[in-house]
């Protein structure tokens, strides 16, 4: 994710990338079904899913709302820029390849700051020929910073759909983070977007709080804190919801084809939203 610290001393992906100690884009990569994981990230993800056996089941919904929300944004929305925060090891689906599915000239900024996702950046800027992608080495924490580099490849001048999926979750501090998000959003004309997911423990936190602490004792760089419903509404205060508003993200406008929401389908700790810049 965008707050891992680098080790004083080292530059570049070869002398960062440990194969020997577990990596948070990895896990994730691992649970969502990839391939680009070492044994050491199957062990802890697997300790995370003893805790938390929904955890898999979370994070494919999560993937899931990510597919939902840009084709939304694209289609009904009429966005055609995006700023993915906290970009994650590719997989199927990209919000690039999302977006440029359905309109070919959108143009898509990634951030991540780790070297692991460095490694993989080739893989995420295959564009349409009528559009662009891009990659900015850089930190959550710096959004000015994340402004100024993405402002070479979109035109602020437009709506931008922000992308928040699972990244606040690092962030301690719930000043902090509000300011990083008002920062990223004040930046931007009104009619663009902000998609943000984060995991809580307001559902299952016995079950919740075990995996958080399962996955901060062997990794936790960064680590995770676990919001909460009303921690995400603050993000979209001054702000349109679309609908259907804050919900778990299975119940987010699901549709036959793509992780379809039933009766009797259990809500997860998993919550997210899309607000609009009035």
């Amino acid at each position: 994710m965008t707050t891992q610290e680098r080790p004083p001393g080292e530059h570049g992906p070869e002398k960062l990338i440990r194969t020997d100690v577990p990596h948070s884009a990895r896990i994730y990569n691992y649970w969502l079904g990839g391939k680009d994981h070492f044994d050491i990230d199957r062990v802890i993800g697997e300790q995370v899913v003893q805790a938390e056996p929904e955890m898999v089941a979370m994070m494919r919904h999560n993937r899931a709302f990510l597919r939902r929300a840009v084709d939304h944004l694209v289609r009904e929305r009429g966005i055609r820029q995006f700023l993915d925060i906290g970009t994650g090891l590719p997989v199927a689906d990209n919000t690039h390849e999302v977006a440029q599915r359905a309109a070919p000239e959108s143009r898509i900024v990634y951030v991540d700051n780790d070297p692991v996702v460095l490694a993989h950046a080739k893989a995420l800027l295959t564009s349409s020929i009528e559009g662009a992608t891009d990659y900015i080495d850089a930190d959550l924490r710096e959004p000015r910073e994340i402004l100024s580099a993405a402002a070479k490849t979109l035109e602020f001048g437009e709506p931008v759909a922000v992308m928040l999926l699972g990244v606040l979750n690092h962030i301690a501090e719930d000043a902090e983070a509000l300011a990083i998000v008002r920062t990223l959003m004040d930046a931007l004309v009104p009619g663009s977007h902000l998609v943000i997911s984060v995991n809580t423990n307001v559902l299952k936190p016995e079950n919740m709080n075990r995996a958080a602490a399962a996955y901060n004792e062997a990794f936790g760089n960064p680590p995770i804190y676990l919001s909460t419903p009303e921690r995400l509404a603050a993000f979209f205060e001054g702000m349109e919801m679309v609908d259907p508003g804050l919900v778990p993200a299975a119940r987010w406008n699901p549709v036959a084809a793509d992780a379809p929401f039933e009766d009797e389908t259990p809500d997860m700790d998993l919550y997210v939203g899309v607000g609009r810049k009035p």
